[in-house]
């Protein structure tokens, strides 16, 4: 559903700003499910990365001003893709997995995945392109130190929760006082 949304903005905008924040919020969601369960999630990045090459074509095509141009914009953001795909695939295979375990499969996905985001940016000199790309690239260590400290995220989050419990329930006391 995000990704139909996403293209259909895409399409629809031809590459305005908005389309494009679209896409920084999800990727963090594989490595939730890489850290719980302990296996990479290949479908969400082989899925995400056209979505992305989309947006770049959208925010490209108001340059290409003839048929020409606009064929050859989709046909370098289609290699492109294709070829950080292939990369993208052939971390998975048997021989790097000896190498790799799930979480570092997810994180060089991801550099990945930001890697072709920040160089599909600069080759249709699209600066909110790059600056995805540069957005993603900072999660990767931010990602893994969440990976690397999880144990202490969650006790931070259940203080933080608890402290607000506490909060709202001392405010609705002492509104109930006053009325």
């Amino acid at each position: 559903m995000f990704a139909t949304i996403l293209i259909s903005k895409t399409l629809k905008n031809c590459g305005q700003r908005s389309t494009k924040w679209g896409v920084v919020m999800p990727h963090h969601l594989p490595h939730v499910y890489t850290s719980l369960l302990k296996q990479p999630i290949m479908g969400y990045w082989e899925l995400l990365a056209p979505v992305i090459g989309l947006v770049c074509v959208g925010s490209g095509w108001s340059s290409a001003y003839d048929k020409k141009a606009r064929m050859q914009l989709i046909g370098t953001r289609a290699l492109h893709w294709a070829a950080f795909l292939l990369v993208m695939n052939m971390i998975l295979l048997p021989s790097v997995q000896t190498v790799l375990n799930a979480n570092a499969t997810g994180i060089a996905v991801l550099m990945l995945l930001a890697l072709g985001t920040f160089t599909a940016g600069v080759h249709i000199l699209s600066w909110q392109i790059c600056l995805l790309g540069i957005i993603m690239a900072l999660c990767v260590p931010v990602a893994a130190w969440i990976e690397a400290s999880a144990l202490i995220v969650a006790l931070i989050s259940i203080a933080a929760l608890a402290i607000g419990v506490v909060l709202w329930w001392h405010w609705h006391e002492n509104r109930a006082k006053k009325t």
